[in-house]
């Protein structure tokens, strides 16, 4: 590999790195309840940094210092990974062709993280809309997986195998990482609806009770209501409910059918296969964990990043098995 590829491949490196630490950092002023904690954007209180104090009858939150440093610190980072970005795309335009890397992933991840500027934005001037803070989500994740292609596209290729075997595997593959990013998706609309802890903390029952009254209609209601603060939730319990119970059994149908595909690989790539099956056992365990513990908030950031990781993981697959 040539001083520029490698240089390359090390910035791309660094780029999935602060990437997971922004994904962490977004779960983590989510569940503490700082997503308003700077009521504007992009500064905080009218300034880019968090004011000693605030005397303008302007904003209608008080100002708490806890949250809104939350807040700047998690916009200070996903700015840096932008820049970041706009230097991997500058790059790939000033080496081709010597940097072993086509245009059009690094435009579509300039295009992303726009795109994530603009849900950043409306988080905040929506007030904490679930249609916004899920998308937000998920568009912090869908730029974690491009630059994960793109980093491993970096790397030395492999002989391929047999076509035969290969070819189901990647329709198998290909499954799973739907199954993974709906998963997610469910994921953010629990988290983002304040639905975590409906059903209690019990489980596997939800509020004692297999199949409690639940309410899917207004639980998957995928709208937006203007002038409507949506901070810790406005469905009731039976929406609420509806929503956990659904995420609990993704979370199943998502368990059931990466274990088969772990299997399936287990011949084949057999460091991908286990790794697959830890960071799965894992992730249902964290799951578990906040319900029964009632969303402790270590454990509820440490299923954000675990689901990350998760992710990668079978992108990791797809990549070994589309692009050997």
């Amino acid at each position: 590999m040539s001083g520029n590829n490698t240089f390359f491949g090390r910035l791309a490196g660094f780029a999935v790195l602060l990437a997971l630490i922004v994904i962490v950092l977004g779960a983590y002023t989510r569940l503490s309840d700082a997503g308003l904690g700077c009521p504007d954007w992009p500064g905080c209180y009218g300034q880019l940094s968090v004011p000693d104090k605030v005397e303008s009858n302007e904003f209608e939150r008080p100002l708490e210092h806890g949250k809104a440093w939350k807040e700047m610190i998690h916009r200070y980072v996903a700015g840096t990974l932008g820049l970041l970005i706009l230097a991997i795309l500058f790059m790939v335009i000033k080496g081709l062709p010597k940097i072993k890397q086509s245009l059009g992933l690094p435009l579509l991840l300039l295009a992303t993280v726009i795109f994530q500027v603009l849900l950043g934005m409306w988080t905040v001037t929506l007030l904490l809309s679930p249609m916004i803070v899920t998308a937000h989500l998920m568009g912090g994740m869908t730029t974690l997986s491009l630059l994960w292609w793109l980093f491993l596209n970096q790397k030395k290729s492999v002989k391929p195998r047999s076509y035969v075997v290969m070819s189901g595997l990647k329709m198998a593959a290909a499954i799973g990482l739907f199954f993974v990013v709906v998963q997610i998706f469910l994921g953010g609309w629990t988290s983002s609806n304040y639905a975590a802890v409906a059903c209690g903390v019990d489980f596997p029952t939800c509020a004692s009770q297999w199949w409690p009254k639940m309410d899917f209609a207004n639980g998957f209601e995928l709208s937006h209501k203007p002038d409507v603060n949506y901070e810790f939730g406005v469905l009731d319990s039976p929406a609420r409910m509806a929503i956990q119970m659904v995420h609990r059994i993704g979370a199943l149908v998502v368990f059931i059918y990466l274990i088969g595909l772990a299997l399936s690989l287990l011949k084949y790539y057999k460091g991908l296969a286990i790794f697959l099956s830890v960071v799965l056992f894992l992730q249902v365990s964290l799951g578990i964990m906040n319900v029964v513990f009632a969303l402790p908030l270590l454990i509820a950031v440490l299923h954000n990043l675990v689901a990350a990781l998760l992710l990668l993981t079978v992108i990791a697959i797809n990549h070994k098995l589309f692009k050997p």
